[in-house]
């Protein structure tokens, strides 16, 4: 049954753990290196879903899984977790959290741009505009808002933000197509990913035995970023009457996650980067905007 209040419970629960999330990630990254912080995230990740499995009631999904399941599974799994949060931790290890963090919010901009050569779709002005703009506070934001200069403290950082964007929607467009359970298909990923993280901390790293708060912060982002709270907005667009009511909440994650990092991680949050962050925000509404007759026949 469609409960409003109930969705927007669940939604504005989800926003704020995931706006925690670029704090958590520099806070636990000054005790890990990026690939310990995924390892350990994935396996506790792992525990979550398969409990949430396990309350759901669909446990004996896994009792089903054969070779047809695991093939995808690998494909998806190295691109998310894998391949995405490496890229990802990487540039949060380079930047400061308050640049990563806009910069990776132009998934959706990245989304739009490989739609037109993997589904065929082409690009409206309105899109084009939006994309724009949307750059146009990523240079703002990774320049510090000197851009007659053009100079970036960590080129390599910023590059690795924006190239975590391109994995992020690949993984989206992908698993699009899989018709699995949600959490189910999720688990197999994850599950999928945690050799290929092992594979590469053993052939880059080696294994060491990690700080205590470095495993705090892998558990919450376990929870928080890979778990429960993607079942948290799920059970949100399910409940909501209109799930774009829903889907508009994300635009306070960015600026929420503003607030924790200067307050948990001690960075003083710069003009630019507000001013770059509004940029992005304005060219995401720009690119979802549907005019009003369109909206109102929702």
């Amino acid at each position: 049954m469609k409960n409003q209040k109930q969705a927007y419970l669940y939604g504005l629960t989800a926003v704020l753990f995931w706006s925690t999330m670029a704090s958590a990630f520099k806070l636990s990254l000054r005790h890990l290196t990026p690939a310990e912080l995924l390892l350990y995230a994935v396996l506790t990740s792992c525990v979550v879903l398969f409990a949430l499995l396990v309350a759901q009631g669909k446990v004996g999904l896994l009792k089903q899984v054969s070779l047809s399941d695991l093939r995808p599974s690998f494909a998806l799994g190295l691109l998310n977790p894998v391949l995405y949060y490496l890229v990802l931790l990487k540039a949060y290890d380079l930047l400061p959290a308050q640049q990563a963090q806009p910069l990776n919010y132009t998934w959706a901009i990245t989304l739009s741009l490989l739609s037109v050569p993997l589904l065929g779709q082409t690009i409206s002005r309105r899109e084009l505009v939006a994309i724009l703009i949307s750059y146009f506070g990523v240079v703002v934001i990774s320049t510090k808002g000197d851009l007659l200069a053009l100079q970036f403290d960590s080129p390599l950082g910023v590059a690795l933000a924006l190239v975590s964007t391109i994995f992020w929607a690949l993984y989206w467009i992908f698993n699009a197509r899989d018709g699995r359970d949600p959490v189910f298909g999720l688990l197999l990923n994850f599950l999928c990913g945690v050799p290929m993280v092992l594979l590469y901390l053993l052939a880059t790293e080696g294994l060491r035995m990690p700080p205590v708060a470095g495993l705090a912060g892998a558990a919450y982002i376990g929870v928080f970023e890979m778990g429960i709270t993607f079942v948290f907005w799920l059970k949100a667009m399910k409940l909501s009457v209109n799930s774009a009511r829903i889907a508009n909440l994300i635009f306070l994650s960015p600026f929420l996650s503003l607030v924790f990092i200067h307050f948990l991680v001690g960075e003083e949050i710069l003009l630019s980067t507000l001013v770059g962050l509004v940029l992005i925000v304005c060219g995401l509404v720009v690119q979802q905007w549907r005019g009003k007759k369109q909206v109102g026949a929702v």
